[in-house]
């Protein structure tokens, strides 16, 4: 169960976007996670300035949008379609609204489409080498269908091009997912570190393939094990089909019994993971044996209108907020295995850099924090974080990354933000200039609703 913990250590800290500063160092670079994507610039010697805040949900590519294969099911649902890393993805459904589609969540189940996610599949005797080399986790301790919560990091810098969920199939195969935001930029990275290592050690080293006919979706909620258990098909299934022993940071393949009896025409990949907070599940439909296969998925899911709802991006990103793992992120330490600790065997990427700063917290310039803010509009993204020391003369010691009203809280405002190192202790008062008004916000402990994951007793 160390794989489960680990993987646990890093869900909870963090977790689906934001102007971010890119820093050349583990510990305080910028955590993207599946959203638009943000400019790369170089480390500034302070907080910049925020000049405007940014739109959400903006699509990172200027060219057409991408649709999922779940496009189709999204309009006859009657979403509100909005242009999202690329693609046409849901804001929300004509039968809940925002608010009423998080709390489903956090007492029901809801379904999300999050088939824009980049699925890959790694394999051959260089697999482990190389994702240790260019990432800092311990790969080799992970168990047989276990995860960890990653980041790629840029060699030399060890500046982190995005964070990423790995699994361990086996001993030399790996199943993992980036971010579509990081789409362009995460492949043009693995493409030349995978040819670069297969210059030096032969062509069969490494296997490589991007899972672009697969579908993903996230199955989330107190009742999501309801929903999807009784849909196993206990016959045609290889593993183990009681999702009782599934535990959070697992995977197994499993069929699903379609509704005339017979078994999907492939295993699905279903993994006992997360975004929300709650108890849930990640799905990877494949569709080389049946076109329809996504959509066959989902609409066995949604049998029961009474469990399960789909939800759309505006209730992910409240749930992410209030469970605490809403990029991006800092302290990103937990992530360096400790058995990768030793510089004189350190072999990740950017491990001069980012061993010292584990070593010595106190030199990072900034730390991720959690803010509760008095009533009235939300601190929202890019809203500049100040000292309130000197009420007259305000000045700023942080940037607002993500804040919205808690559906969970009754509305209280809540923000993540980076702030100075040293006004990062749960207690301090700062303010939030929200639409030219300095609020009082206070720096509070996170995640604001705990997690419920599934985890062995």
């Amino acid at each position: 169960m160390a794989s489960v913990r680990t993987f646990r250590k890093g869900v909870d800290l963090v977790a689906a976007r934001a102007a971010a500063l890119h820093t050349p160092a583990l510990l305080s670079a910028p955590h993207f996670c599946g959203g638009s994507s943000p400019p790369r610039v170089a480390a500034p010697a302070a907080i910049a300035p925020v000049k405007a805040q940014t739109v959400r949900y903006a699509s990172g590519s200027s060219g057409p949008l991408s649709k999922t294969q779940l496009y189709d099911l999204h309009e006859a649902h009657g979403a509100k379609m909005v242009p999202f890393a690329g693609f046409s993805m849901p804001l929300q459904y004509a039968d809940l609204s925002h608010v009423e589609s998080h709390m489903w969540t956090r007492e029901k189940a809801s379904l999300f489409d999050v088939s824009h996610m980049v699925q890959h599949h790694l394999s051959g005797p260089g697999a482990l080498e190389l994702l240790m080399k260019i990432t800092p986790s311990s790969l080799d301790k992970l168990a047989p269908n276990t995860s960890t919560l990653s980041c790629l990091l840029e060699e030399g810098t060890g500046g982190i091009l995005d964070d990423t969920v790995i699994t361990r199939r086996s001993e030399d195969t790996f199943y993992f997912v980036t971010n579509a935001g990081r789409r362009a930029e995460d492949l043009a990275f693995l493409q030349a570190e995978i040819e670069a290592y297969r210059a030096k050690n032969g062509a069969d080293s490494l296997k490589w393939d991007i899972l672009e006919d697969r579908a993903l979706v996230a199955l989330q909620g107190p009742l999501a094990v309801s929903v999807l258990q009784p849909l196993i098909n206990t016959s045609a299934s290889t593993a183990e089909t009681d999702l009782s022993t599934l535990y959070f940071g697992q995977c197994r393949e499993l069929h699903l019994t379609l509704p005339d009896g017979s078994a999907s025409a492939e295993p699905l990949l279903i993994s006992r993971t997360g975004y929300t907070g709650e108890d849930g599940f990640e799905i990877s439909i494949p569709t080389s044996a049946s076109k329809t296969l996504p959509q066959q998925v989902v609409e066995l899911l949604l049998t029961n209108k009474n469990s399960v709802r789909l939800a759309g991006l505006a209730a992910r990103d409240s749930l992410r907020l209030e469970a605490g793992i809403l990029p991006p992120d800092a302290a990103l330490g937990w992530v360096v295995g400790r058995d990768r600790r030793d510089p004189a065997t350190a072999t990740f990427h950017g491990a001069s850099v980012i061993l010292p700063q584990l070593a010595s917290p106190k030199t990072l310039k900034q730390r991720r924090v959690g803010l509760t803010v008095e009533k009235g509009s939300p601190a929202r993204e890019g809203a500049k974080v100040v000292d309130l020391s000197d009420p007259a003369n305000p000045v700023q010691v942080g940037v607002v990354t993500s804040g919205l009203p808690s559906p969970s809280l009754g509305g209280t405002n809540i923000a993540m933000a980076y702030v100075k190192n040293g006004l990062h202790k749960k207690g301090t008062e700062l303010g939030v200039q929200v639409r030219n008004k300095v609020r009082k916000a206070t720096v509070v402990g996170m995640p604001w609703v705990e997690s419920k994951f599934h985890r062995p007793s």
